[in-house]
């Protein structure tokens, strides 16, 4: 299987943490972890797989690292492509926006002609509403470090499993 690139950017270490946790399940050898903020546009030329791991700010806004790398996401082709995105929120203090960024991902990565994989099910979570659910699915892998840390490690083991079959 091809190396994945895990992009993760963090302010306070819970989502560094949890992309670490995703790439030792992936196995280290088979996956490279990049911050967001040391990286430009051209990495994307090296993986066919990549992992988006941010965190929700506010109502439902881009980490500050993936805020300011968003623009350079305009000059990435993502043609051939398969992305998954992987977002923490806190369901208990922002309920009608959890994991609201995750959108600004997967549309632009379906808008530079990627496919988006990794839509996992909606059960288990106490949001009132995210508009990281369509057709009662989530867009990606969202977890809340906040008020479901105990849930984390068995979401993580199920999405690896699945995004080795999605990724191929």
């Amino acid at each position: 299987m091809a190396r994945i690139g895990i992009i993760y950017g963090s302010s306070t270490g819970n989502t560094r943490d949890v992309a670490h946790k995703l790439q030792s399940l992936w196995g280290s050898a088979d996956a490279d972890l990049l911050n967001v903020a040391d990286i430009g546009a051209d990495v994307f030329d090296r993986y066919d797989r990549l992992v988006f791991a941010v965190s929700t700010w506010g109502a439902g806004d881009l980490q500050d690292d993936w805020e300011l790398f968003f623009p350079q996401l305009d000059g990435v082709d993502f043609g051939g492509k398969r992305v998954a995105v992987m977002a923490l929120g806190d369901q208990q203090h922002y309920p009608d926006a959890f994991a609201d960024c995750v959108p600004l991902l997967v549309d632009k990565v379906t808008e530079r002609g990627g496919t988006v994989v990794g839509h996992t099910r909606a059960e288990g979570y106490t949001y009132s509403t995210t508009r990281a659910e369509r057709g009662g699915r989530l867009l990606g892998l969202l977890l809340d470090e906040d008020n479901q840390a105990d849930l984390t490690d068995a979401r993580l083991r199920a999405w690896v499993k699945q995004l080795r079959q999605q990724f191929g």
